[in-house]
């Protein structure tokens, strides 16, 4: 379950974080079972056979990590294992649970070998965090009693559960919460053979007519991101219904990404516009991170949350230890010359 996007960010149609408008389409779209899931064939595999093996022993998956960038089916892969398990699933978020009431009256509840999902669980509050040690590790909870000196622990036993925990930004999570993880899976994003399956399904379950010129179309500008593929499915449906005859062909997809400003490598205005504030103001780089974040206007955290992961994957951003630098794939796709002498940001 993903919180609501902050009010200062954009809603870009680009966008892996979930919007508003997707919550319900996903639903229906997304597989219940492993052998549904296209793409994260390690992840499958992985996941395989720790459910096998856990049904075969009748006992609980271990807790499983999964992170990666939004809208790569993290949710959906919790959502399979409690499937698989043949289990109950409880979903919240990290910023949603506030007090430590809140993770008590949770786990209390939880059913045996049910699965417990936090989404966003690098930003869970320290003593809330602690309350799950000893949860994940034995499966008790120590509860204070009363205050001052007659206050008193209580230990509460709980039900053997699975705790799945989804992140974008694994780097923030804490080292003792971390390694009370049995399994811990990296998502990556897909690569355009997948997406074009996930497009043809999705078409599918839709009743969407789509030729598969149209699906290579709308896989190849999807960011490697399924929910991605999704939404644009979606547009490219409205566009092909009012000014095609219903039907997305290649052309029609390309007319109507072409519309909502999608270039063939799946960036938009705010992806060029980064780019070429680094090529433009800073020479290509290098230049920190909040100095690109001073210059448009935008959080740090949404440069390095949002913005960058695909632009380093795609090979247009590099990263180095002097600040983020512009590669010659990114002067070439925006049309522009590097000065003379000026490196191009390879490494």
């Amino acid at each position: 379950m993903t919180p609501p996007l902050p009010n200062n960010e954009p809603r870009r149609v680009i966008a892996g974080e979930a919007l508003e408008e997707d919550r319900k389409i996903e639903q229906s779209l997304r597989p219940k079972r492993l052998a549904e899931f296209i793409g994260q064939k390690h992840v499958r595999e992985v996941l395989s056979i720790a459910v096998e093996a856990a049904r075969t022993r009748g006992e609980h998956l271990d807790h499983v990590l999964l992170y990666g960038p939004p809208g790569l089916g993290k949710t959906t892969l919790a959502t399979i294992i409690a499937n698989e398990m043949g289990v109950p699933i409880r979903q919240t978020a990290g910023p949603l649970i506030s007090i430590k009431g809140d993770l008590t009256g949770i786990l209390t509840t939880l059913e045996a070998r049910s699965v417990l999902f936090v989404d966003e669980i690098h930003r869970l509050l320290p003593e809330v965090e602690e309350i799950l040690y000893s949860a994940l590790e034995d499966f008790k909870m120590d509860i204070l009693i009363g205050q001052g000196p007659g206050a008193r622990t209580h230990t509460l036993g709980l039900q053997p559960f699975t705790f799945v925990g989804a992140t974008t930004r694994a780097g923030l999570i804490s080292g003792p919460l971390r390694t009370r993880f049995g399994i811990v899976l990296r998502m990556d994003f897909y690569n355009r053979e997948d997406l074009e399956i996930i497009v043809r399904r999705s078409a599918d379950i839709l009743n969407v007519p789509l030729d598969d010129a149209g699906a290579a179309e709308i896989a190849g500008r999807s960011r490697g991101t399924p929910r991605i593929a999704n939404r644009l499915l979606r547009r490219v449906r409205d566009y092909a219904e009012v000014r095609a005859g219903g039907k997305i062909t290649g052309d029609v997809a390309k007319q109507a990404l072409e519309l909502l400003q999608v270039d063939r490598y799946g960036f938009d205005e705010i992806d060029r516009k980064l780019l070429e504030t680094i090529i433009d103001k800073y020479d290509g780089g290098p230049v920190g991170v909040g100095t690109i974040a001073a210059s448009l206007s935008e959080e740090v955290d949404a440069i390095e949350e949002i913005y960058e992961p695909f632009l380093i994957q795609a090979g247009f951003l590099n990263r180095t230890p002097r600040g983020r630098m512009a590669t010659a794939l990114a002067y070439e796709h925006l049309g522009k010359k590097r000065r003379a002498g000026q490196q191009p940001g390879l490494f």
